[in-house]
């Protein structure tokens, strides 16, 4: 398998002060990586430092090109990016949020093909948004917005898709159909996948990779059976034997 993204010696955080640092980690195609760990402990930095959205130290590459190499509009057709910060667009639709997602592959006046079209609508179908398409972005509930930013991922064709805590505002049964589409995705279209996650049961069954995180740093990593360990996940997350077995056995 190739590998699409390498991180090497990744230092980043904010002003002076670094958050994370000597951060390591490759992803190949088709695979699916976690990032497991508490709040606090860097995951979020990471995963906007690896996509060019804080200033690093260290190397960052895509698809064998250093990150900042990549031209802009290039970057656009390869990396798709869904963080926690709250989009709240002005005067658009769900449908006109979608087809956001083609802008990369659009002429300067941004003008959809029929080619185009007919992704922005395959988009909403696969993440289950027809009923709501025509809706106001901003009159939609949580969940239905990180489904609809799921779309505009989607549509967006990449070859790396980096998510931050994308579940957190949907029930179950849309927490399930979006794991489902993530590894149709990885299995079908070969993307490499990233994400942050808090459901540790999930993250166990989709991951091909789990980095655990913590204190700014990569204190464990490797395959799902290698993690997911009754005493790496208590000391990952300072769990005490009594509330583990209380709450997990």
């Amino acid at each position: 398998m190739s590998v699409f993204v390498e991180v090497c010696n990744l230092s980043a955080g904010y002003g002076k002060k670094d958050v994370i640092s000597d951060v390591n980690f490759t992803v190949s195609e088709g695979e699916i990586l976690t990032l497991i760990g508490p709040n606090g402990g860097g995951k979020s930095t990471v995963l906007k430092a690896v996509t060019g959205f804080l200033p690093k130290r260290g190397e960052v590459k895509f698809l064998g090109q250093e990150l900042e190499k990549i031209p802009r509009r290039e970057l656009s057709k390869i990396l798709s990016v869904m963080l926690t910060e709250r989009v709240r667009p002005d005067l658009m639709t769900c449908r006109d949020v979608v087809s956001a997602g083609r802008y990369p592959y659009t002429g300067m006046m941004g003008v959809l093909s029929e080619n185009d079209r007919e992704i922005v609508e395959d988009s909403i179908k696969i993440v289950e948004a027809e009923n709501f398409a025509d809706a106001d972005f901003n009159s939609i509930s949580d969940g239905q917005r990180q489904r609809i930013l799921l779309a505009r991922a989607i549509c967006q064709q990449p070859e790396i898709l980096v998510l931050d805590e994308p579940t957190s505002y949907l029930d179950i049964r849309h927490k399930i159909v979006f794991f489902e589409i993530l590894e149709k995705l990885a299995a079908e279209r070969k993307i490499a996948v990233i994400l942050s996650l808090h459901e540790l049961d999930f993250a166990e069954k989709i991951s091909a990779k789990t980095v655990c995180v913590r204190d700014g740093k990569i204190v464990l990593s490797g395959t799902p059976d290698e993690v997911f360990t009754r005493e790496n996940i208590r000391d990952l997350y300072g769990i005490s034997e009594m509330l583990y077995g209380k709450y997990f056995d």
